[in-house]
C-alpha cells in the first residue's frame, strides 16, 4: 500500500481494527479511546463525530485540537521502521497511534502507554 493510499484511508476504517486488536488481547474500547484522546487531544465526542464523519488520517491529524507533546517519548518498532526515525510528519503520527495500539495489546500499563513515568 503506498503512502498516499494509507493517508486517504479513512480513520473510521482503522478504528475497529485497533478495538479488535486490543479486545483480543483483553483491552477495552475504552482504553484504546484514552490513548487516542491522549495522543491528539480530541474530546470523546469530537473523536465519535471524526469516526462517523469517516475522516482520512490527513485530515484526522490535522484537525487534532492539540498533539500530546508527550508523543516524542513513544519509542520502539512498527511495522519493521522504528518510529522515532520516521521523517514523513503525518505517517510519524500515524505510526505513534500505531505503537500506542499495539502497547495496549500486549498488556502494557495505561500509565506507561500515556507516558506518565
Amino acid at each position: 500500500m503506498t503512502k498516499h493510499r494509507i493517508y486517504a484511508m479513512s480513520f473510521a476504517s482503522v478504528y475497529p481494527l485497533y478495538i479488535a486488536k486490543a479486545e483480543k488481547k483483553g483491552r477495552t474500547k475504552a482504553e484504546v479511546d484514552e490513548a487516542i484522546l491522549w495522543l491528539t487531544g480530541y474530546s470523546q465526542k469530537q473523536l465519535d463525530a471524526e469516526v462517523k464523519m469517516k475522516t482520512d488520517f490527513e485530515a484526522f491529524f490535522a484537525k487534532a485540537p492539540k498533539m500530546n507533546p508527550g508523543r516524542s517519548l513513544i519509542k520502539g518498532v512498527v511495522c519493521g521502521v522504528r518510529v522515532e526515525e520516521i521523517a514523513e510528519p503525518l505517517m510519524r503520527e500515524i505510526r505513534y497511534l500505531d505503537k500506542l495500539v499495539d502497547e495496549l495489546a500486549k498488556g502494557k500499563a495505561m500509565d506507561k502507554i500515556l507516558r506518565k513515568g
